[in-house]
């Protein structure tokens, strides 16, 4: 079999592979590498030492079998018999589902998490989307501290486990999404320096120094992270991508990264014929991310759209510190101008960042669907002090309200984990650090961070006791009574209205029209024939939507079709969807 590894500074490179050790030698085809034969199979153990230094695991490892620290082993991807005749689902009309595999179930692996999905289809999502799976140290962590980026975290399943949850998804028509971090390397069990530049010191992210994308040596970085992304999509039939942070991608050469990494991907789909999509995570609110290579973009698929959400949540809980400031003026009509121009800040003034923020986007040119609409993610609720969900803020005739928005709304919808039934589980930040110095770092500092607004350290859950991620483990006996059977119906309801009303899917932002009322507190907007109309106060209201005699689809309150007068009486907290037809 053979072996390789770029370590352009190294002077000797030697393999170990089954306890054999054997002398490598320079690649005279490319710079920097090493390469040479051994004796290999399915699992064999294996690593890599430089200047007879210790035997370190490959970084470009496909599987770590004892952790982050421990030797590679050898996968062949070929001994898998796929099941499932998978020809892909695209992301237009899609319905994603954030899933972290160590909590979605108690048992916390990727078979466990498989046996669940039957809910996920019946429920009407299209995708899952999984968070980071790459190895990382300890059991449990929300991952986003992995290393070996071409590996499944061991405790999850490992390889085997991860295609097994992808095949079972396909078998039951749902693609699947991993979300992967290309923006720093965990703090520990990193190997990476070691055996090249792949960080550099002249960029800095809130991580330390950058991922070295533009620096001396950044050309064979940006083929590790090209190769891993294409592996994910190739070897695991995985259908789309999450990027992690793209703002922290620092990259000054004239083809920026993404842009390289969304036409490879591009090449992937038509040569496998499977739609494959990229979506980022960004707060820039740049066009240029989500604008198609031949316009001048980046060409990237979709990004995540944290303007709606901001505006959704000041507009259900009334919270206004930190970034919900500036949504917290006249927050229906900051939730209006995202409906209808997708983000919030598109140049405008950011009281938070003390600066002007965004650029608009062309609805005319930039499809609705290349917007993720979303009321919870991990980030959202797991990044507050006690991990607090939406259902534990409001009420649940405003989570029925919140999910009516959510699933109407043009965008592409995405649910998080468990808020299908509001479930009554915390999702709280958890690490299984094994670094005992770094372990107390992450905890003093979640607790000081939230001390700085007002918390006490008692109060603030501690991230390395395994409680806290026990807590955040959902319950799956919740969506068996009330009130969560009530919400979870409700999602069906709306899920089979987005699918069934082809203008609930039309990607014409410029097509959403929104009236609402501040001081009353309802909203409505109208897509197509289709008008949603929403009550957030607790009194009754009437909204003069001027369609008479609509056809009610869905009510979470009993209503009656609107008179002649083509006004809708909602009570309070409460929405509806109806047609005009």
């Amino acid at each position: 079999m053979q072996f390789e590894v770029w370590a352009p500074q190294a002077g000797r490179v030697t393999l170990q592979c089954d306890d054999v050790t054997h002398a490598l030698e320079r690649d005279p085809e490319r710079a920097g590498w090493w390469r040479g034969e051994a004796g290999a199979r399915e699992g064999s153990r294996y690593g890599f030492a430089l200047d007879d230094g210790p035997v370190l695991p490959d970084p470009r490892s496909r599987r770590q079998p004892d952790g982050p620290d421990g030797l590679s082993a050898v996968v062949d991807h070929e001994r898998y018999a796929w099941r499932a005749a998978w020809q892909g689902r695209p992301l237009p009309g899609a319905v994603l589902y954030e899933l972290h595999v160590g909590t979605y179930t108690p048992e916390g692996t990727l078979d466990a998490a498989a046996g669940r999905l039957g809910h996920l289809a019946e429920l009407g999502v299209t995708h899952v989307q999984l968070m980071p799976l790459c190895p990382f140290p300890g059991t449990h962590g929300w991952g986003y501290e992995g290393v070996s980026l071409w590996a499944v975290h061991e405790p999850y399943g490992g390889p085997e486990a991860l295609k097994r949850f992808v095949d079972r998804a396909h078998e039951l028509g749902l693609g699947v999404v991993l979300d992967v971090v290309h923006n720093h390397f965990g703090p520990s069990g990193n190997y990476l320096p070691v055996f090249g530049p792949y960080l550099t010191d002249t960029h800095h992210t809130p991580w330390g120094a950058a991922v070295n994308l533009d620096a001396p040596g950044s050309d064979e970085v940006r083929a590790y992270l090209l190769g891993s992304a294409l592996a994910w999509l190739r070897d695991y039939r995985i259908d789309g991508l999450r990027l992690d942070a793209v703002h922290a991608l620092v990259d000054t050469r004239a083809l920026h990264f993404l842009e390289e990494l969304s036409t490879a991907v591009d090449a992937l789909a038509a040569e496998t014929g499977r739609p494959l999509f990229l979506v980022a995570e960004s707060d820039l609110n740049d066009p240029r991310l989500i604008t198609p290579r031949t316009e001048g973009g980046l060409g990237l698929h979709a990004q995540w759209n944290d303007d709606f959400h901001h505006a959704l949540h000041t507009t259900l809980t009334g919270e206004s510190q930190g970034y919900y400031a500036d949504f917290a003026r006249a927050s229906l009509g900051g939730l209006a101008k995202t409906l209808t121009g997708g983000w919030f800040h598109d140049g405008s003034y950011s009281s938070f960042r003390e600066r002007h923020h965004g650029r608009p986007l062309d609805r005319t040119r930039v499809a609705g669907h290349r917007l993720l609409g979303y009321g919870q993610t991990h980030d959202q609720v797991g990044n507050r002090a006690q991990g607090d969900r939406l259902s534990a803020l409001v009420s649940p005739g405003l989570a029925a309200c919140a999910a009516t928005l959510i699933l109407t709304a043009p965008f592409t919808p995405m649910l998080f984990m468990g808020e299908e039934w509001a479930a009554g589980t915390p999702w709280q930040f958890f690490t299984d650090h094994t670094d005992p110095e770094l372990a107390d770092a992450v905890r003093r500092g979640r607790r000081r961070e939230f001390a700085a607004h007002g918390w006490k350290e008692e109060d603030v859950p501690d991230p390395q006791d395994p409680a806290t991620r026990d807590r955040s483990c959902l319950d799956w006996s919740e969506p068996e009574r009330e009130p969560h059977a009530r919400v979870l119906a409700w999602y069906r309801q709306l899920l089979a209205l987005r699918h069934g009303q082809p203008d609930l899917t039309d990607p014409d932002l410029a097509d959403t029209k929104v009236a609402y009322d501040e001081e009353l507190r309802w909203i409505a907007f109208r897509r197509g024939d289709v008008l949603v109309a929403v009550n957030l106060a607790p009194e009754p209201a009437v909204l003069p939507l001027g369609v008479p005699h609509a056809r009610v689809l869905a009510a979470w309150e009993p209503v009656e079709t609107p008179g002649a007068d083509g006004a809708v009486r909602l009570p309070g907290e409460s929405a509806a969807v109806l047609s005009q037809d």
